[in-house]
């Protein structure tokens, strides 16, 4: 039995058959669903060219949407938004197989972006922070896929160039892309070198595209997805469409807001009085006034992510295109830390992914934890194709119809933490253990041999996360050591020195040298 935080029963519709296993069924599902029914009669008169558009040689089509800084508990057909503003994700939700604990394994834009794309840690891919851009020769989806049969299209916000200058911010060398060679109109940090209105992406040739002074930001990249699923496809194709909503804009705007989230406009006065989730209603921060703003701009994602819904079905790709909705990490409102993410509560690291299509159509909610890490192996062992030995991650496709998958599945998740601080955390589903590197630099060390016990949380028990039991004892007792919170026999104390030696283990995995975790000296 999995060690899930939650337990929900899942609804499974198909059975694999004996004598195969288990990701061969799942594979032989989705080829059936995108290749058309023909009798032998039909086979023999239609040209091997003859099979349905869009779907070539029976491959089904990858789209993944991508949207930034999206809160986990913003789609409202998951429970803990009861405003009702999301149908679009809802209907997904609904539909399709929802991952109800994915986990983000760096909470910052570039360095997460760089985990799912080529299945690796942030540390392992030198993306560790903002800034450093992808490897050239990065192994990444789209450069497996490639050789597939697969086209590798990209539109929206990249920020895995290297840079942050203005003009660094703004087109993307062919050589930076990741391999994504076939349709291209995108900008490195669009934060920066875009507006909400009337600005421009950049295409293949590194031309500008612009937008009129009228055309919201998301809506101009929709659309542009919109023309290239219109067109005629001759391969199957991976698709990324990467909106930077709801991340707020880093640079001066139509607001005059330096930090500003910009919704579209009229959108901003349909949330003025909006509810607010319960982790952020304890402390300080800027969601008493920018939470309206951000329920605006996830709203233009809920719109969105309809339009290309709308038209999959009326260029007959539905029935064979797989659409995965995900985001890099969520959103604190500075309630944890000076910025939005970089931490590792769940408002930071807890995030979205729901996938429908062929396989997926399943109305099931998948429990166990899997991370950014996982994309990338999962896509490519969907698909059949072999998985790199230097992935890190794991495939996370057996957890749909294996349980014997589902109870062997380490259930767990490194997160690395840069930026504001040098931190690693251990998710589990009951905890979330963190150590940190007091001495480190945030800015200019990848990691550190030193951390210390720095936070943990109660999932279950606390999990908005207001009380720290990192090294807390019961002071009534204080000879005997007794700690506080007891579960079943083990002590606070045993808890911690466990998660402490797993936390240890993971990062050895990851690559990083075997640091030392000394025991928190807060409380005596």
């Amino acid at each position: 039995m999995n060690d899930s935080a939650d337990s929900a029963p899942q609804k499974l519709q198909t059975t694999p058959q004996p004598g195969g296993s288990r990701r061969d069924f799942l594979l032989a599902s989705v080829l059936a669903a995108a290749t058309p029914t023909i009798s032998v009669s039909e086979t023999q008169a239609a040209p091997a060219a003859a099979a349905v558009p869009g779907r070539p040689g029976g491959k089904p089509n990858i789209i993944l949407f991508h949207s930034d800084q999206f809160r986990w508990d913003c789609i409202c057909a998951a429970g803990h938004n009861p405003m009702d503003f999301t149908p679009n994700l809802d209907a997904m939700y609904r539909r399709g197989t929802v991952f109800k604990n994915f986990i983000t394994n760096q909470p910052l834009c570039s360095p997460s972006r760089s985990c799912w794309m080529t299945g690796q840690y942030a540390t392992t891919t030198g993306v560790w922070k903002n800034g450093p851009g992808l490897h050239r020769d990065a192994r990444t989806i789209a450069t497996q896929l490639t050789p597939a049969g697969y086209s590798a299209n990209y539109f929206g916000k990249w920020h895995l160039a290297p840079g942050w200058t203005l003009a660094e911010c703004g087109p993307v060398a062919p050589e930076y892309r990741g391999g994504f060679t076939g349709a291209w109109l995108a900008a490195n940090c669009p934060e920066i070198s875009t507006q909400p209105y009337d600005s421009q992406f950049w295409d293949n040739q590194d031309h500008p595209v612009h937008y009129g002074k009228d055309v919201y930001r998301v809506d101009f990249l929709t659309g542009e997805a919109e023309k290239f699923l219109r067109k005629k496809h001759e391969k199957p194709f991976l698709m990324v469409l990467s909106q930077l909503e709801p991340h707020q804009q880093n640079y001066k705007c139509e607001h005059g807001d330096v930090f500003g989230f910009v919704p579209p406009r009229g959108y901003e006065k349909l949330f003025r009085s909006c509810y607010v989730p319960e982790d952020l209603r304890f402390f300080p921060g800027d969601w008493q006034y920018e939470m309206n703003n951000y329920y605006g701009d996830i709203k233009a994602i809920d719109d969105s992510l309809g339009r290309i819904l709308k038209t999959l079905k009326e260029q007959n790709l539905e029935d064979n295109t797989i659409v995965m909705f995900l985001s890099d990490h969520g959103c604190h409102f500075r309630t944890r830390n000076e910025e939005y993410k970089r931490s590792p509560h769940e408002s930071s690291i807890h995030v979205p992914l729901m996938i429908q299509g062929p396989g997926f159509n399943n109305q099931q909610t998948i429990t166990e934890l899997v991370s950014m890490i996982d994309i990338a192996p999962s896509i490519l062992d969907l698909l059949g194709q072999k998985i790199p030995a230097c992935m890190q991650g794991r495939s996370f496709i057996p957890l749909l119809h294996d349980e014997i998958a589902r109870a062997q599945w380490r259930n767990e998740v490194l997160v690395q933490i840069s930026e504001s601080e040098i931190a690693r955390a251990l998710r589990t589903p009951e905890w979330t253990y963190v150590a940190l590197a007091p001495q480190a630099n945030p800015l200019g060390d990848p990691g550190s041999p030193h951390y210390q016990d720095y936070q943990l949380y109660n999932n279950r028990a606390d999990p908005h996360q207001l009380v720290n039991l990192a090294g807390r004892r019961d002071t009534r007792w204080p000879d005997n050591n007794i700690l506080l919170n007891y579960v079943g026999q083990r002590s606070m104390r045993d808890i911690t020195a466990h998660l402490r030696e797993r936390l240890i283990a993971r990062m050895v995995e990851a690559g990083e040298a075997r640091p030392e975790i000394a025991l928190w000296p807060f409380y005596p």
